[in-house]
């Protein structure tokens, strides 16, 4: 297959494909068993190479449904298997990479400038639901606002559609402030002041203002609070242009997952990993008929035996000690800046 029909059927060239094998070759490469005495002319089936399972996992990945052909519970166990690799932090962290030190946020922070102006923005965040066959017994803790089984996702997005954090592992019912809340991002590294002074991200008025948040305003005045709206929503909206992205080119985050809730984290940071590789090699996303969507001779996967997962209890958000902290320190930042 040439490049472009890898690409258009795994959203990765053959290179990109071997990167990505390379990466976990270790950890699912087949290992032979020892063989009893007494069975030494029975014949095993030659094992899956590493490379088949990559191109199995990007297939489900980019279209939600596995090939029939080969048995079912075959292909759900190299998927998980190739997952299980994939989402290991020290992959993920070295793909997703959130900036800290000053040299990276003053990088971030010039591309982000120069989309409409706005100094100091090291990231743009927002929320997404991915839709799921909730657990029998806990549909209830996975219901979100539309009424709909899913996980919610939180991603951050450099202005250059690069994933830098992405947070899967809360179910639909949570608050995206909650999900923000118990982020490593408001944790780890802005509550414990780990981003130098003067970087920030931007949100949407779902979320509090804070000193590192910044959000527009909600019934702006004309001249500078306006002028601030304006160029909040044009550099914000990255994010939402990079969730269109990420799904389009993973079609498995835009329909419902019929796995258990455990593997669908799973696989959502493994599609940003996987999304940043592509950025890497500016490989662009497919067009809507060159998607290479197999009709009736496939089916989603239909997975049994993980349904046990217990789901973490959904909170509401905690309330917010920040905001007028943050509310002050939006009006300075528009003073300083927009007038």
């Amino acid at each position: 297959m040439t490049d472009a029909e890898l690409i258009k059927r795994y959203r990765l060239d053959r290179a990109g494909i071997m990167l990505v094998t390379d990466l976990v070759r270790d950890n699912i490469t087949s290992r032979s068993s020892t063989t009893n005495p007494q069975t030494t002319e029975r014949r095993r089936k030659k094992p899956l190479t590493p490379e088949t399972k990559i191109r199995v996992t990007l297939r489900y990945l980019a279209t939600g449904k596995i090939k029939l052909g080969s048995s079912r519970q075959t292909v759900i166990n190299v998927i998980t298997e190739t997952l299980n690799a994939l989402s290991r932090n020290e992959i993920i962290r070295k793909y997703c990479k959130f900036p800290i030190r000053e040299d990276d946020c003053r990088g971030k922070a010039k591309d982000f400038q120069e989309l409409a102006g706005m100094p100091g923005v090291i990231g743009v965040i927002d929320a997404t639901h991915i839709r799921i066959k909730a657990p029998e017994g806990n549909e209830n803790v996975y219901i979100n606002k539309r009424g709909l089984q899913s996980i919610n996702a939180q991603f951050v997005f450099d202005a250059k559609y690069r994933i830098t954090n992405v947070e899967a592992r809360w179910p639909g019912s949570s608050h995206d402030v909650w999900v923000l809340n118990q982020s490593a991002i408001n944790l780890y590294v802005f509550e414990k002041d780990r981003v130098p002074k003067g970087y920030h991200f931007l949100a949407d008025r779902v979320y509090p203002s804070r000193k590192w948040l910044l959000i527009p305003y909600l019934k702006p005045e004309p001249g500078p609070e306006a002028d601030f709206n304006r160029a909040h929503k044009k550099t914000w909206s990255v994010v939402e242009r990079g969730i269109d992205q990420l799904k389009r080119r993973f079609q498995v985050l835009d329909g419902e997952i019929t796995i258990s809730p455990t593997m669908v984290c799973q696989i959502v940071r493994v599609c940003a990993l996987l999304h940043n590789i592509c950025k890497d090699r500016n490989i662009s996303i497919p067009a809507d008929g060159d998607m290479d969507i197999d009709g009736p001779a496939e089916v989603g996967i239909d997975e049994a035996n993980n349904n046990n997962d217990q789901p973490t209890r959904a909170l509401h958000p905690r309330a917010v000690t920040h905001k007028h902290e943050g509310r002050l320190y939006r009006n300075t930042f528009v003073n300083l800046h927009y007038t």
